[in-house]
């Protein structure tokens, strides 16, 4: 007997699982671009993002979990030392605009194919990934010290994702 993947238990196409597991990183990817802090702190970003992603895993909606744990099968376990290739796009204006398009997307398929419940556990577990990424170091100051915590682009960020997925 051929093992049905996850995804088809939540009525799901390859396609559409695709666009929600490959989101979450997508959407650590933008936060940390939106604003350009050098490598050590953006590994700190990265490091941020993924161990919210994989805290995903405990999560109570079925699909959070199913996703995370897809993810960090396929990325890595920060829990066993594992990080995430620092990925910097070559445009990361136009990338966070493509991100926000596939929150948008995402959005849309959530509410047509999942109860609210689901639908709200995913968005909110995106925008807590991008909330723990521009969390995760300072931007701007000397030598690491002073500057935001949280800078204006990467608000903005933020807070777009959020809108978008709340749309």
């Amino acid at each position: 007997m051929i093992e049905q993947p996850a995804y088809t238990g939540f009525g799901f196409s390859d396609e559409e699982w695709g666009l929600l597991a490959g989101l979450p990183q997508s959407v650590l990817t933008a936060a940390s671009a939106a604003e350009s802090d050098g490598t050590r702190r953006t590994m700190a970003e990265n490091a941020a993002g993924l161990e919210t992603i994989a805290a995903g895993r405990e999560s109570a909606s079925p699909l959070v979990a199913a996703v995370a744990g897809e993810i960090v099968s396929r990325v890595g376990d920060p829990e066993a030392g594992e990080e995430l290739p620092v990925i910097e796009p070559s445009d990361p204006r136009a990338y966070l605009e493509d991100v926000l398009g596939r929150a948008k997307q995402a959005a849309a398929l959530l509410a047509a194919r999942v109860d609210e419940g689901e639908a709200g556990a995913y968005k909110h577990w995106l925008v807590e990934i991008a909330e723990q990424v521009v969390g995760a170091a300072s931007s701007g100051g000397i030598l690491g010290l002073g500057g935001d915590v949280v800078s204006d682009s990467e608000r903005r960020f933020r807070d777009r994702l959020a809108q978008v997925l709340n749309d």
